[in-house]
């Protein structure tokens, strides 16, 4: 109520706040990610261009059905792709560790956005900044959000909304198989051009200016 205007990250947000109020920005996203190297990436991984680079990034939380499933489809997905894996801490897999075309990192910092520039397509789940970033740097991806039984269904409604929107491709964690999983990716790269053109359209980019303007804007009405 003390607010003068309230952003909000999803056009379905809207509709439960005040109309006066409320405004579609997207959120803020570091723009450190912006000056990632697609050469620097690939290097860093022992990659060539000989193949596109699929980006896997599982969240720090419940990134076990993710690692499995795309663990689980590698044979198939190496055969056309090449393969980062973010797979959180303590979750690395020994036995892949020698797999040529696929590299995994517990966790990566300051890395991610050349990691992020060399990746054609995107697995992850439907966190609202992970999510914000990856429509940012327009990229094609495939969102397996967090089920109901293990959070507050936050990452379902986000993941629905991005997929309305033609930016994703979303499959639930309940319905995931190795067929699914193989056929999304394929989708996502055929078709990745109708996601690019899609997210470029998305009114959530230029959040940081649209906010700052904003806050301008309220700050000399607050003065008159």
């Amino acid at each position: 109520p003390a607010a003068t205007k309230v952003c909000c990250n999803f056009p379905e947000t809207l509709k439960h706040l005040p109309e006066n109020k409320a405004v579609l920005t997207g959120s803020p996203i570091r723009q450190e990610l912006f000056s990632g190297k697609k050469e620097e990436g690939l290097r860093l991984c022992g990659f060539d261009d000989s193949k596109p680079v699929l980006l896997v990034m599982g969240g720090s939380l419940g990134a076990t059905a993710v690692n499995k499933a795309v663990r689980d489809a590698l044979p198939e997905l190496l055969k056309d792709w090449q393969i980062i894996h973010l797979c959180g801490k303590g979750k690395m897999d020994d036995s892949l560790k020698d797999t040529k075309g696929y590299v995994q990192f517990e966790y990566i910092k300051e890395e991610l956005r050349d990691l992020m520039a060399a990746a054609d397509i995107m697995i992850s789940r439907a966190g609202a900044n992970a999510i914000c970033e990856i429509l940012a740097l327009r990229k094609p991806n495939i969102l397996i959000p967090l089920s109901a039984q293990a959070s507050r269904g936050d990452q379902i409604l986000n993941a629905a909304s991005f997929e309305k929107q033609g930016y994703s491709i979303v499959i639930q964690e309940e319905e995931l198989t190795n067929e699914k999983l193989l056929n999304a990716v394929n989708t996502a790269f055929e078709e990745k051009d109708r996601f690019i053109k899609a997210m470029q359209r998305s009114q959530l980019n230029n959040s940081i200016e649209k906010i700052v303007e904003l806050i301008n804007v309220s700050a000399k009405n607050k003065k008159k």
